[in-house]
């Protein structure tokens, strides 16, 4: 059957005064399920006489709980940014030390000593894979000549691996494996002429390095190493 011209259809009456004041006094926990209507309700003065709840009281408190998330946050934001400013300074004048060298023996030299000072570390070490028929002499105890494949073991596809809270390999580290409880290793891939290599870098303190950090300053630092290796050497890319 049609509906008839004019015709509204009936809408269901809003609840009287006393049926929210009803259902609010059957359900006291209706607030603390809904919190976001607080912020649409006028609060009442804080005298309201015996029995009346002070919503003012609970509105300014439920607001301080919101600045002081707010501020905790901000304190980890511009934490975090001091420290990503912090790194990124690091790296800079890292890679200026790994531009300046005078030799390739420099070069190395800054590679397994001075960064480790530039970046605040306690161990950095160049991995070098052998060709699987000699193996290089090493006149400095930061390079770490290993059989080939190891890159692959530790780095599995990846190129940058962080690990947190271990103990440093002598594999890796030598002497020095002691003192890393953290470790951030880089793959490196200086010519197609050659076999991987790795970057090693510890610190002592467990946290130093783990798996929620960004990589993208220690990959560009590992880009620069290619090349400066690479350039030493007259090696194809």
């Amino acid at each position: 059957m049609g509906r008839e011209p004019g015709h509204t259809p009936q809408r269901k009456d809003a609840p009287t005064a006393e049926e929210v004041h009803a259902y609010l006094r059957d359900h006291p926990d209706f607030l603390v399920h809904h919190g976001d209507l607080v912020h649409h309700l006028t609060p009442p003065s804080q005298d309201r006489g015996r029995g009346v709840v002070d919503l003012q009281a609970y509105m300014v408190e439920r607001l301080r709980g919101e600045v002081r998330l707010l501020k905790d946050q901000q304190r980890e934001l511009i934490g975090t940014s001091r420290a990503n400013m912090n790194s990124q300074n690091r790296i800079h004048a890292a890679v200026l030390f790994l531009l300046d060298a005078q030799s390739f023996e420099q070069l190395i030299q800054t590679i397994t000593t001075d960064l480790a000072v530039l970046l605040d570390l306690d161990v950095a070490c160049l991995i070098v894979e052998s060709n699987g028929q000699d193996t290089p002499h090493v006149q400095t105890s930061g390079v770490r000549v290993v059989a080939p494949g190891t890159v692959d073991r530790w780095l599995g596809k990846a190129d940058v691996a962080l690990n947190a809270d271990i103990q440093g390999d002598p594999e890796l580290y030598g002497p020095g494996a002691g003192l890393v409880r953290s470790e951030v290793l880089i793959r490196l891939q200086v010519s197609s002429e050659t076999p991987d290599g790795m970057l090693a870098f510890g610190s002592r303190e467990p946290d130093s390095f783990h798996g929620g950090q960004g990589t993208e300053l220690v990959g560009f630092l590992a880009r620069v190493v290619e090349r400066v290796i690479r350039g030493w050497l007259e090696l194809p890319a």
